[in-house]
């Protein structure tokens, strides 16, 4: 059985623990031991960090220490997935430029705030990660990105005539890395397109 650690806290607006609760049951569906903690201190665990396939951060903003950051990035450098979305995984942390190296983008803006109407694009119909899955609107933040030239993008939306990153993935040394900016809040990760688009993200950065 594949392991995956759920670590949430941070920024209550985007509802971190029932952003947690809905990945922990994907990622049980799909047969994995999952362990859900609410302290970065989850990242000092060294025996933990060992048996892990997957991790999954959910904590917008926030600050983490160099006891925290470091065994998390060699973690996933070795070989451990981490999968994340929205505010949890692109707007963490904010100081720290290795953690947004890893992740292959960082927030900017998101002009309209909540509420906005917008389309994402997939962008190439017969990907693994998107097939079946069409475009869909959604009304929500639009995420804006500075993004890793590095990154595959499977998704976009539009700003005027920029093409935005909507879901992407890289690599971290061994370690697969899949990020999604959608997820403002559980109501956006609970449409049925966003779950089968986290879902498959999780499976396909998870180890083995």
């Amino acid at each position: 059985m594949r392991k995956a650690l759920i670590v949430w806290g941070g920024w209550d607006g985007h509802q971190p623990k029932e952003v947690a609760e809905l990945f922990a049951g994907i990622l049980r569906d799909e047969s994995f031991e999952v362990t859900v903690s609410d302290t970065l201190d989850a990242f000092k665990d060294a025996e933990l960090l060992a048996q892990l396939d997957l991790i999954v951060p959910v904590w917008t903003m926030g600050e983490i220490t160099q006891e925290q950051l470091r065994p998390l990035l060699e973690t996933v450098q070795a070989g451990c997935g981490i999968a994340g979305c929205h505010g949890g995984m692109g707007d963490s942390f904010r100081s720290e430029v290795d953690f947004q190296y890893m992740v292959g983008g960082q927030w900017v803006a998101h002009p309209g705030n909540d509420g906005v109407h917008y389309q994402v694009n997939m962008t190439d119909s017969e990907d693994p990660l998107t097939k079946g899955i069409g475009d869909y609107e959604v009304v929500s933040e639009q995420y804006y990105m500075h993004v890793d030239p590095a990154i595959k993008v499977h998704a976009t939306t539009s700003f005027g005539d920029v093409k935005m990153p909507v879901v992407w993935t890289k690599g971290w040394g061994d370690g697969r890395v899949y990020y999604n900016t959608l997820g403002h809040q559980a109501d956006i990760i609970a449409m049925p397109q966003t779950t089968e688009l986290m879902r498959r993200g999780f499976l396909w950065a998870a180890r083995g």
